[in-house]
């Protein structure tokens, strides 16, 4: 026998231990075996179960497994429990891909019931994939009391959450500039907005806009997003930057661009002559003509003037910024505070509604050379070259994102963050830079969160709305049963969307959204128990969590959603400990994608060189 284990592989000596393990059940009685021991309490971050375990996974699975098998030698009670992030876009982008669907129109001809049929079909179907291969690493996990987030018990505790936040008041609805995915007709948040940059060439404009009361004089503004220039209603300067008017020797008129921006925008000092200076708060207020007659009506609520700015750099362009507030994040607070309305003329498609109609039905960005061309036609282009960069595509389409100002419901963030930064003070963080690192600048920053999603699969926000605008809030399948008189059994959907009931004598309808999957998560250490419907005292034991941990990326992902829920609801942190891996890279340095599958396959790997070799 000796020699028979002297002659096994790797693989063959690993797959026995594992069999001697499952025979004689070891990590159950790891767990059963000390129930009467403390109990140290561990929350296990959700994967998607639409694609297999890549590295990443295994090594914050092998960090997991190391930590949670010494508290067990030190004499703890650990259980383990899975669980399976099963709503999202990858569900819904895999059903829209096998049904040839595309956008929001096919998805409703299709059926929002029958598209979200397809979804659950799918949705566990590599459980056992990732079963076998966590198995394989030698991980000691929990598979017989998984947690689903499209169960009906997580998803009512969810909308106890929200039911939650709103009554705090820190739920509202508003608009914010996001990363919109045309293609999936839906906004992204920031952190799957930075999944997948790619360098592209776009058109450079740089325009001359005329001034009203002095028409021999235009400011030069620069941008990459020609289409945007029809829904222009400011040009942002930075207040303290040096501006200057020069006369263009050889078109005779006048321009006023940052002085530290001539050499840029100008091929020699013998072009044009320079005629004054001022700072950029000298030319606050100045009114110019809009390029387009879309909504020049605007101007008489004070669009179409130079507004000051503080974040404009002179990194790039003239120094001053044409200003869309529709189509970026820093225009929309900048116009914002100075009290111009934003005009929103794109659908969730990216297509140009019928308030352009020379563009009607057009994707904003083939519309550029048609764009382009119309303006050099009216000689206001001063400049058109070719600009390369970085710009984000949309994760799951693989097509280019757009920045698009929607209405959404948010978590109002910035009212809490000094709970935020309370709770992370109590949160012992591995590496410990991170805390008030990555982390904790990043709680500093935090801006409110946009919760909501226009789309189908997904936990629906359980808001219903009179036509008067009066909502309310529902926060348990009881709550609605007794409101509609329907017996629920489902709360996706296509089994609520049609349900409504009068209250006060005003009809109430639900609004269409889902959450965030994000908001999913951030809300498992309640749902996963089914809290506060049952285990109240079990919650009561395993909340905080001793212990978590993750990859880096997760700073701004599921450490996140868990602490601002948590300190929203019990002012306190969701974990005590976490250790936080760093981010394993493909072989070319890029990050590991499951869609580009740039990296062996780990099954193989295992088998070629042993799991504990990978550990």
């Amino acid at each position: 026998m000796f020699a028979e284990i002297a002659q096994e592989s790797f693989d063959e000596r690993e797959k026995r231990i594992l069999d001697f393990w499952n025979k004689n059940k070891i990590f159950e009685h790891s767990v059963e075996d000390n129930r009467d021991k403390p109990l140290f309490a561990f929350y296990d971050g959700p994967p998607f179960a639409t694609g297999l375990p890549h590295y990443g996974h295994l090594l914050a699975g092998t960090i997991k497994d190391v930590v949670l098998r010494y508290k067990t030698m030190k004499g703890f009670c650990v259980p383990r429990r899975f669980g399976w992030d099963c709503h999202g876009l990858p569900v819904e982008n895999e059903i829209e891909k096998m049904h040839q669907l595309s956008g929001a129109h096919a998805i409703e001809d299709f059926g929002v019931a029958r598209f979200n049929e397809e979804c659950r079909k799918i949705v566990l179907r590599y459980t056992e994939e990732w079963k076998a291969t966590v198995q394989r690493m030698g991980r000691w996990v929990d598979f017989n009391q998984t947690y689903r987030t499209m169960d009906v018990s997580f998803m009512e505790s969810v909308w106890w959450v929200f039911q939650q936040l709103y009554n705090k008041g820190l739920v509202y609805e508003g608009y914010k500039v996001m990363p919109y995915s045309a293609k999936l007709g839906t906004p992204l948040s920031n952190f799957e907005a930075g999944e997948n940059y790619k360098e592209v060439d776009d058109p450079a404009l740089t325009v001359a806009f005329q001034l009203v009361d002095e028409p021999e004089t235009s400011i030069l503004a620069w941008t990459t997003t020609p289409w945007t220039l029809v829904s222009n209603l400011a040009l942002m300067v930075g207040p303290e930057i040096d501006y200057v008017k020069v006369h263009h020797l050889s078109t005779d008129k006048h321009y006023i661009l940052a002085k530290s921006r001539l050499a840029a925008n100008f091929k020699s000092e013998d072009e044009y002559t320079l005629l004054t200076e001022m700072k950029g708060k000298d030319l606050e207020g100045k009114r110019y003509k809009p390029l387009f007659n879309y909504f020049a009506d605007r101007a008489e609520k004070g669009a179409f003037r130079v507004i000051l700015e503080p974040s404009v750099s002179l990194d790039d362009g003239t120094g001053i910024v044409h200003s869309a507030p529709a189509f970026g994040e820093v225009d929309f607070y900048a116009c914002q505070r100075e009290g111009i309305e934003l005009v929103c003329p794109v659908d969730n498609n990216g297509q140009y509604t019928g308030e352009i109609p020379e563009y009607e039905g057009q994707f904003v960005k083939d519309a550029d050379k048609d764009i382009i061309k119309r303006l050099k036609k009216e000689g206001v282009i001063f400049q058109h070259n070719i600009c390369r960069h970085r710009y984000p595509f949309c994760w799951r389409s693989d097509t280019p994102l757009i920045y698009k100002a929607v209405t959404t419901w948010f978590v109002a963030v910035e009212k809490i963050k000094d709970s935020l930064l309370k709770a992370n003070q109590q949160i012992h963080w591995t590496p410990d830079y991170v805390k008030h690192g990555r982390f904790g600048k990043w709680l500093e920053g935090a801006r409110d969160w946009a919760i909501s999603r226009n789309r189908y699969w997904g936990t629906p926000i359980p808001i219903w709305r009179a036509e008067d605008g009066e909502v309310l809030v529902i926060g348990s399948i009881a709550d609605l049963e007794s409101k509609t008189g329907a017996k629920i059994q489902d709360l996706h959907r296509h089994f609520i969307d049609d349900l409504s009931f009068t209250h006060k004598g005003k009809l109430f309808k639900r609004i269409p959204e889902v959450f965030d999957c994000w908001f999913e998560s951030g809300s498992m250490p309640y749902a996963q128990n089914h809290y506060p419907f049952e285990n109240q005292d079990l919650f009561k034991e395993i909340f905080p969590a001793d212990f978590i941990a993750e990859g880096l990326d997760q700073t701004r992902g599921w450490f996140y959603t868990l602490t601002i829920l948590s300190a929203a609801l019990f002012d306190q942190p969701a974990f005590k400990n976490v250790i936080v891996n760093g981010i394993v890279l493909a072989e070319d340095g890029a990050k590991m994608s499951k869609r580009l599958r740039n990296y062996p396959d780990p099954s193989v790997v295992i088998q070629r060189f042993g799991a504990d070799a990978i550990r």
